[in-house]
């Protein structure tokens, strides 16, 4: 099984909750457009406890931390999803996107293009800040035009409850997770996490 995990937005915290998820599953952990260092697999190997999870190179690494049509550009390469296959694993797979839904990989390919490629389920991050609910709305919206399947939403940051009860009644997805606002990310609160995560898993 492979899960897509994909945000509102850049800074949404996907790095985070994709180590949250790689731990609470054991799974593997792939990040197939890097674009800019340091690199998201890195973090998530801090992150993460166990010595089950595999954490696979990435299809394209680019030099620059903007879109990845843009970095790209600059590298002299060619972004495309045909050139582009999930890596060969028995385990469950983590695949974390880069920015948001509509980040463009080229000219005519976007990110919400890859779970559609890959029939992969979507679990959307969403951090709450003025503003965030049409941006959430908005990306579900686009998942729910292309009938992607949704695992579920897990909230980042502050808690904001008229926010998360609107975008959950529009949405009809579930909470996997509520990450609060941490000063300290480190290895043990992700496994206190993942542990959290997994009471909503099924």
């Amino acid at each position: 099984m492979q899960y897509f995990i994909s945000a509102i937005g850049t800074d949404s915290g996907k790095t985070l909750a994709s180590a949250i998820l790689v731990e609470a599953l054991k799974a593997d952990y792939w990040k197939p457009v890097q674009a800019g260092l340091p690199r998201d697999t890195d973090r998530v190997i801090e992150l993460v406890g166990n010595e089950t999870s595999k954490f696979h190179r990435e299809a394209y690494c680019l030099n620059s931390p903007m879109s990845p049509h843009a970095a790209a550009k600059i590298d002299g390469v060619d972004i495309s999803i045909e050139q582009m296959s999930i890596p060969d694993s028995q385990n469950t797979i983590i695949i974390e996107g880069a920015g948001g839904l509509m980040v463009p990989l080229n000219t005519k390919e976007f990110m919400i293009d890859l779970p559609v490629a890959w029939n992969t389920p979507v679990i959307l991050v969403v951090n709450l800040y003025l503003g965030s609910i049409n941006h959430t709305l908005l990306s579900i919206e686009s998942l729910k035009n292309r009938n992607i399947t949704v695992k579920g939403i897990i909230f980042n940051g502050k808690a904001n409850p008229e926010s998360e009860d609107i975008i959950l009644r529009y949405s009809g997805y579930k909470v996997l997770l509520r990450i609060p606002q941490l000063d300290v990310v480190d290895r043990a609160q992700v496994k206190v996490l993942s542990i959290e995560l997994l009471k909503h898993w099924e």
